[in-house]
């Protein structure tokens, strides 16, 4: 067993314990959580003395482990449909350089103290790294087809692809509303009416998605032309692209909805409408990269959902780190603590992907990991703030 004292220990699930002591076994299983004053040592274990705070091992709700070859080849602050360009131009390369590339984030992840992932798949590059991995993964095996008469098609290539993924934790999602029939979406909702499903879906990202879908104008049109796929049949469907497509969901799936950088107070309020499992994600670094702006956080909080923190892809950030998204997030926005950020980054994320029982808060007999943050004012995240993973 080995014990770990700090300035805090983060319990998440109970108020910080200062000076608090986390004891675990050889497996990672949390043996005591207590407070140096009550703490008794067993078996006069030595106790390990570190500064900063101790919290549960993070969650990252959203990533593209399968896009990791893209770091730098993709310039930043372009726009979200010149992204997606991009990313189709430079995609396609020799196997084994995306699976090394894949390789070397999944353990990246895990150095910043990454213990769960959500990941957004298109092919089965990410299967064998996910199979021998140290993390627990949810594999969401995207869903992209826009014109109707393809939506079959399209579904049923999006069940081979799942098929390939199980045994391992895996669930059918569509990729955005911009990208999916209102057919496809009734596909994918007869499908999660039983069993379970996980949804992840990209929401927001600019406010062209908005314009698209309010007036059938701004650059998405340009998209679909460059991409040689006829339109015309699309409608404006006067609201936002989330009021669009929220009809369409299953009331029986938990349903993710990341990054949500457009969303505003009128679609929060739309979505509370409907009898929908919605969970929020932001990926600010992301969002920053693509937009060069950040979602309006404040407008979520206390609205009575689940918010959930992401990294996107190597092909929009520069490094796969909660604590980053973290950072960044404190620094834009100061009203929101440090305790908000690490519940969002640990047991909100473990709440969506159903494994809060097992991850995401310090409890005796759960395996969350144990990660350090250092480099802290007065409990803030600053520019220095650091994880280290303790187990």
């Amino acid at each position: 067993m080995k014990s770990f004292k700090a300035d805090y220990v983060f319990p998440v699930c109970a108020d910080p314990i200062k000076n608090g002591i986390v004891t675990v076994d050889d497996f990672g299983k949390i043996i005591s959580v207590t407070d140096y004053n009550t703490y008794s040592e067993t078996n006069n274990l030595p106790v390990e003395q570190l500064s900063g705070i101790i919290c549960p091992g993070f969650i990252n709700t959203h990533c593209h482990l399968e896009l990791s070859h893209l770091k730098g080849k993709i310039k930043p602050d372009k726009g979200l449909v010149n992204f997606i360009m991009d990313v189709q131009k430079f995609r396609n390369t020799e196997n084994s350089l995306m699976l090394d590339a894949a390789l070397k984030a999944d353990n990246e992840m895990y150095q910043n103290g990454i213990v769960a992932v959500g990941d957004i798949v298109n092919t089965n590059l990410s299967k064998s790294v996910k199979a021998n991995s140290k993390l627990y993964y949810h594999s969401f095996v995207e869903s992209f087809g826009f014109l109707p008469d393809k939506a079959t098609e399209v579904f049923e290539k999006a069940l081979d692809l799942l098929n390939e993924f199980k045994p391992q934790s895996c669930s059918i999602t569509a990729h955005a509303p911009y990208s999916v029939s209102k057919e496809l979406f009734k596909l994918i909702k007869i499908y999660s009416e039983v069993g379970k499903n996980l949804i992840s879906i990209h929401n927001q990202e600019s406010q062209d998605e908005n314009k698209f879908f309010r007036y059938k104008s701004g650059s998405f049109n340009d998209l679909y032309k460059s991409f040689g796929i006829d339109i015309s049949y699309f409608k404006p469907q006067a609201r936002n692209s989330l009021q669009s497509i929220i009809p369409l969901l299953t009331k029986k799936q938990e349903i993710l909805m990341v990054h949500n950088t457009c969303t505003n107070l009128k679609d929060i309020y739309f979505t509370k409408r409907f009898d929908r499992k919605i969970h929020w994600c932001f990926c600010p670094n992301a969002n920053l990269y693509i937009e060069n702006s950040i979602p309006k956080v404040e407008l979520f909080i206390g609205q009575g959902f689940n918010i959930t923190l992401g990294t996107d892809s190597l092909a929009s950030n520069n490094n796969l780190c909660i604590l980053s998204e973290m950072r960044t997030l404190q620094k834009r926005i100061p009203a929101i603590s440090t305790t908000q950020l690490i519940e969002w980054g640990t047991l909100n994320g473990a709440k969506f992907l159903g494994i809060d029982d097992e991850k995401g808060t310090l409890e005796v007999g759960k395996t969350p990991g144990l990660n350090l943050i250092t480099g802290l004012d007065d409990l803030r995240i600053t520019p220095d703030s650091k994880v280290r993973r303790l187990v």
